[in-house]
């Protein structure tokens, strides 16, 4: 079917965003000149402290994602494995470790780092990934724990980390050589709360029939959350795309032609496959209209206070999605069902990241038993495309959307 309004549809904040990123890993290539020093940090760390002490920090988890949009996964994975680690292992890890060993990758690896942030609110698998970086690099590391909630927070778990909390900020001011500005970190804080409290509402917007953006839009746009957040750049662009959006609302341009279905992604996305995948569900009438990946970013404004959020953060970043129990997970999604009136599940069971995915099965028998929707199991991996069968998943997805189509 011909679609003329392709053009029209493209969302135009697109160019923008690859200015800001490029000029960030530009900054961050060339901090030596500039004496800027450089953190590596997991994408759930507290970024917030480094912003404040003027720290770049850079993103190995990014990396993997754009090594893997770059179809460069399956050639770093395998350097990874001959170097003795197992395919078993986290793709992003593998790739970002093979990557320093020969500067890989779409932007010839990362810039050398000064020091590694490591929390392992998004996995165990950091803590070793981390440390392995840290001896090649020779640089110091500090690692940030946050114990699983499974039901709740404690006050004893709430103390523990907020201590640590502290720890951090003494380490940043030791590896810096100068104290941490307190006024200007609350100002870093509210900025962090404020562009979440935006990226929220540019997802939001897919409330409305046919939505402005997809899943798969909000994975691109999703970069300067996880990267800046705490910045005036990540508030100007987020409020240019939100206008986008509604724009398009009013327009009545949807992300995919003659909208028919709605469904929600969960698990991270399948970053070498993203446009076969929109492509496909597209023609079907179908639209990804929201997930639980992009808006992970958004769950700590609930639990941190703009006015306090050194003493706040430790409950806001302990509290994010892969770091609670399945059956609050399960709960995040009914909401999410409910909100954007969502008529079916799609589920990336991905082999790498084992935290989103072992519970994948008990969240889709909660869903069914409490919602009756179905559910679509795709097995992938985030950055391998070893681990990617076509035929299979295009089977699976052409006799789930029957469903609708009867």
């Amino acid at each position: 079917m011909s679609d003329p309004d392709k053009e029209r549809r493209k969302i135009k904040s697109v160019q923008k965003m690859k200015e800001i990123m490029t000029h960030y890993y530009i900054e961050a290539k060339t901090a030596g000149e500039t004496g800027k020093k450089i953190a590596w940090i997991t994408s759930g760390g507290p970024v917030e402290p480094l912003i404040a002490m003027d720290v770049i920090p850079v993103y190995p988890e990014n990396h993997g994602a754009m090594i893997g949009a770059s179809h460069m996964g399956v050639d770093l994975c395998e350097k990874a494995e001959v170097m003795g680690y197992s395919r078993d292992l986290c793709s992003y890890a593998r790739a970002d470790i093979a990557s320093s060993t020969v500067d890989g990758g779409p932007i010839g690896g990362l810039p050398r780092p000064d020091m590694l942030i490591c929390c392992n609110n998004i996995c165990g698998t950091v803590l070793k990934w981390y440390e392995v970086q840290a001896r090649f690099y020779n640089v110091p590391l500090f690692i940030l724990d946050t114990p699983v909630c499974h039901t709740e927070f404690s006050n004893e778990v709430r103390d523990y980390v907020r201590r640590q909390v502290e720890e951090y900020i003494l380490f940043l001011e030791e590896v810096c050589g100068k104290k941490l500005d307190r006024d200007k970190m609350a100002e870093v804080g509210r900025l962090s709360i404020e562009g979440q409290r935006l990226w929220q509402a540019v997802l939001d917007t897919t409330v409305h029939k046919p939505a402005p953006m997809s899943a798969f839009d909000a994975f691109f746009h999703l970069a300067l959350i996880v990267t800046l957040r705490g910045t005036q750049t990540v508030i100007d662009y987020y409020k240019m795309l939100l206008d986008e959006m509604n724009t398009r609302i009013r327009e009545g341009i949807g992300a995919v032609p003659f909208e028919k279905t709605r469904l929600l992604w969960d698990n991270l996305p399948v970053w070498y496959r993203t446009r076969w995948l929109s492509d496909k569900f597209a023609g079907h009438g179908a639209c990804l209209v929201a997930d639980t990946y992009t808006s992970a970013w958004c769950g700590s404004m609930k639990y941190i206070d703009p006015s306090d959020f050194i003493n706040t953060m430790a409950e806001g970043y302990s509290r994010i999605y892969l770091n609670i129990g399945v059956d609050q997970m399960a709960d995040e999604i009914i909401a999410m069902i409910d909100k954007y009136d969502v008529q079916g599940l799609v589920m990336h069971s991905n082999r790498s990241c084992k935290p989103y995915s072992f519970g994948q099965y008990d969240i889709q028998r909660i869903i069914q038993e409490k919602r009756g929707l179905p559910t679509l199991m795709l097995e992938a991996d985030m950055v391998d495309e070893r681990s990617f069968s076509e035929a299979q998943i295009e089977t699976r997805i052409d006799a789930f959307m029957e469903m609708f189509n009867r």
